[in-house]
């Protein structure tokens, strides 16, 4: 399949600094980068007011995960050398991915099987519904 992008328009939240939104190629519901607009490599990049707004933006896309999505576990990853630039992957653990293993080698088999078998209208429908309701407890005070 490569690098198809599958959810171009599935923005979560664009504050000043930074903006969320559903992985454009991989179809997991709740799989979100968190992105700074500038183009950064590292969090040391950061100013202080990014760096502030970042942890609380960070804090909040996860309450709203656990609370609202009911996605109990996450893992965070943010590799330097990525040619994209600085941005964290908020990964979800759903209870099918449990056949894989809980380490993060299971991550790439993960994505790989999602991306050979879930490219459903199902699957679609449920990744744009958490972005949708993530949208709504994000734009919440």
């Amino acid at each position: 399949m490569g690098d198809k992008i599958l959810f171009p328009n599935e923005l979560v939240i664009k504050t000043d600094y930074f903006d969320i939104h559903q992985d454009w190629e991989v179809p997991i519901p709740g799989f979100f980068i968190i992105a700074p607009l500038r183009k950064l490599k590292s969090f040391d990049d950061f100013s202080d007011e990014e760096a502030i707004e970042f942890v609380n933006l960070l804090r909040k896309v996860r309450k709203g995960m656990r609370t609202i999505l009911k996605i109990d576990e996450v893992y965070f990853f943010q590799n330097e050398d990525s040619e994209h630039g600085f941005h964290l992957w908020v990964f979800p653990r759903h209870d099918w991915m449990n056949e894989f293993g809980r380490k993060i080698q299971s991550v790439r088999p993960i994505i790989d099987y999602s991306k050979e078998n879930m490219l459903s209208d199902d699957v679609f429908k449920a990744v744009k519904d958490c972005v949708k309701k993530m949208r709504v407890f994000m734009s919440e005070v």
